[in-house]
């Protein structure tokens, strides 16, 4: 309240039971990104606790994806063929109030050592897994100690040739791209991608932007995964200002995803046939290669379902 004015704003009477079901986490570098005494400030939206969290809502449960299902083991997620996301840690440096992973066990998926191990070797003996996922939580906050170890173990798996890494941490603490980080992902054999989390063009400044610089020097492709949220990105000139500007970062918009149906983010839903007419503008505002595919995922599907704009 106090960066905000010093006024207590209605949301704030439904800030605490919320915060005590999903923790209020937010790192100081994205904090100051934004803009004070603006109680609707994009970036603030995202991460403020509201009462409407606790509001149950028809259709929103607590494990969107039906992601027990596909958890054969502690640390990993196999849902798709060819690729399997291999679960690093439980901690995020940033609690999104959308998150679809909010009510995940991370508990039951905190594997030891030893238990990493047996996952790796759960992925050496599926020869049709070409390429790890590395996810959480968010996987960079671990030790750069235990990255450098478990990229040397999946180097050691002749049929995966592709590392793929999950994470927020480029845009919400930027100084985490650090030396020996660059480092661990520039002298791997393995086709380096990073997706990144980026939902707002206010979220883009000069500290991120030379840190997704410093990945692209040692060769990681970097793609964007938006997700569209009511209140916050909802529009298309936001949109087209967040692609251009994570063009100029030198990151490829990649999905747009609708919002997962998970319980107690319902107030950020924007509706399918919405999210049908912004990317329809975006089509007519920008190249196609600044246009982020439109999905939603869907339990048991065999892939993120692509979603056809209004045209």
């Amino acid at each position: 309240a106090e960066a905000l004015g010093g006024r207590r704003h209605r949301w704030l009477d439904g800030a605490g039971p919320a915060s005590d079901a999903f923790d209020l986490r937010v790192p100081r570098p994205f904090a100051e990104r934004m803009a004070r005494k603006d109680w609707h400030d994009p970036l603030l939206l995202q991460v403020l606790p509201q009462g409407a969290e606790l509001d149950h809502q028809p259709g929103f449960v607590s494990d969107p994806l039906e992601e027990a299902n596909s958890n054969p083991r502690p640390g990993i997620i196999h849902k798709y063929k060819g690729r399997v996301l291999l679960i690093l840690s439980g901690g995020c440096a940033i609690n999104c109030r959308y998150c679809f992973r909010r009510h995940f066990p991370y508990q039951d998926n905190n594997p030891s050592r030893k238990e990493w191990l047996n996952s790796l070797k759960y992925i050496a003996n599926d020869s049709s897994i070409k390429e790890v996922i590395l996810s959480g939580g968010d996987p960079l906050v671990v030790s750069d100690q235990s990255l450098t170890e478990i990229i040397q173990h999946i180097e050691n798996i002749p049929h995966v040739t592709t590392l793929r890494i999950h994470t927020r941490l480029p845009i919400v603490i930027p100084q985490r791209i650090n030396t020996p980080l660059l480092k661990n992902l520039g002298n791997t054999r393995l086709q380096t991608v990073m997706v990144i989390h980026c939902n707002h063009p206010n979220e883009l400044d000069d500290s991120v932007k030379a840190a997704l610089h410093a990945l692209k020097c040692q060769g990681v492709t970097l793609l964007n995964q938006c997700v569209l949220l009511k209140g916050v990105n909802d529009c298309a000139e936001t949109l087209s200002a967040l692609s251009e500007k994570l063009f100029q970062f030198g990151v490829l918009p990649y999905y747009l995803h609708l919002l997962d149906k998970v319980e107690g983010a319902a107030h950020f839903e924007a509706s399918e046939r919405e999210a049908k007419a912004l990317v329809n503008k975006l089509l007519h505002n920008l190249p196609g290669y600044l246009v982020p595919k439109l999905v939603k995922e869907e339990p048991g599907a065999r892939s993120k379902t692509p979603i056809a704009p209004l045209l």
